[in-house]
């Protein structure tokens, strides 16, 4: 769904435009990011990419990643960019919450919001919105917004098919979810078309490991994964030592739950992470099991059907408690 496409006209002259993405962004939403801030500086636009956090480092390669602002390192700067910002993009988010600390910047602001995302229920704050729940990844709709919207298929240059592409391919499991559809397929091929190195992009995001992080995922398989076998559901239960202990940064817990979903005839799977300040939670699951409803009815969060995250104030034990326990509300979803 687009609306506000008269905005678009804003492009037609040089602007001051700010990019940005959640909190702790993943494939998409750096990939979706950095696709778009090429295209915009080369129209001629003053652009910059300003994150709230860190991200992982199997994305510390993508092309323009060293332009990239994080906001709590340089806090000034970011600031007097969004106050100058004619156009904030806002990228792999349907909510300004999950921008964390940008959120009252982005707010106050008077510049001009445009929303490109694929997540349920988008909140009402944008002057242009691109929007899809039905989308596979806020990169696909990059590709649309800069192919079809503005028409400059031909100025899609290898940096941002790499970038776009490495969104796609994240956001899809290797293009394996249900949401890859025939459409994704012929935007990938042109991407590759337009220069985006498939086989590299793969060396570069899945064998890129550090020895502690091997380390940590064999210790996680064999001593924090349970299964719950009458309800085809299996999750892992991360503490705040297990962090410490193996020196886990941003990014190492990435995949770490589909390992739990890829065991023979598991239907749910859960991360449990203990941040200290909250647990933090993420669920998968196959088929027409809702991960979404579960995360915003008990925590606090939401997300697509089959992929969704959340979060609890609550202890790591009772958190994983009350997963179990809302677990028999499921049970003829998850056995049949």
């Amino acid at each position: 769904m687009l609306t506000g496409e008269k905005n678009l006209e804003l492009l037609a002259e040089p602007r001051n435009i700010v990019i940005t993405t959640h909190h702790k962004p993943d494939g998409d939403a750096l990939g979706s990011s950095l696709g778009i801030y090429h295209w915009l500086k080369a129209k001629g636009h003053r652009v910059e990419v300003v994150l709230s956090s860190d991200f992982p480092s199997f994305l510390d390669w993508l092309p323009g990643r060293e332009e990239v602002i994080i906001y709590p390192e340089a806090p000034a700067k970011a600031k007097d960019l969004f106050q100058q910002a004619d156009i904030i993009f806002c990228l792999d988010y349907s909510a300004l919450s999950r921008t964390n600390i940008l959120e009252p910047i982005i707010r106050d602001t008077k510049a001009q919001k445009w929303m490109i995302d694929h997540h349920l229920e988008p909140e009402s704050f944008s002057d242009l919105s691109l929007w899809d729940s039905k989308a596979a990844a806020t990169a696909q709709l990059v590709y649309t917004f800069i192919s079809q919207l503005c028409q400059d298929r031909s100025s899609i240059t290898p940096e941002i098919a790499t970038n776009l592409y490495t969104g796609i391919m994240t956001d899809t499991g290797s293009f394996r979810f249900r949401s890859t559809s025939s459409e994704v397929h012929r935007i990938i091929a042109d991407l590759i078309d337009a220069g985006a190195d498939n086989c590299s992009i793969h060396e570069q995001v899945f064998n890129s490991s550090t020895e502690s992080r091997l380390k940590f995922l064999g210790y996680s398989l064999l001593n924090r994964l349970e299964v719950i076998p009458e309800y085809n559901t299996a999750f892992f239960s991360l503490t705040k030592e297990d962090l410490i202990k193996f020196n886990v940064t941003t990014g190492d817990t990435e995949g770490l739950v589909n390992y739990a979903l890829s065991i023979k005839g598991i239907r749910l799977a859960a991360l449990f992470v203990d941040r200290t300040e909250l647990i933090k939670l993420s669920l998968r699951s196959t088929g027409d099991i809702p991960c979404n409803k579960i995360c915003r009815e008990h925590f606090n969060g939401g997300g697509h059907l089959n992929a969704s995250g959340g979060s609890s104030h609550e202890s790591l034990d009772n958190t994983v408690a009350l997963f179990k326990s809302i677990l028999p509300q499921y049970r003829e979803i998850l056995t049949k």
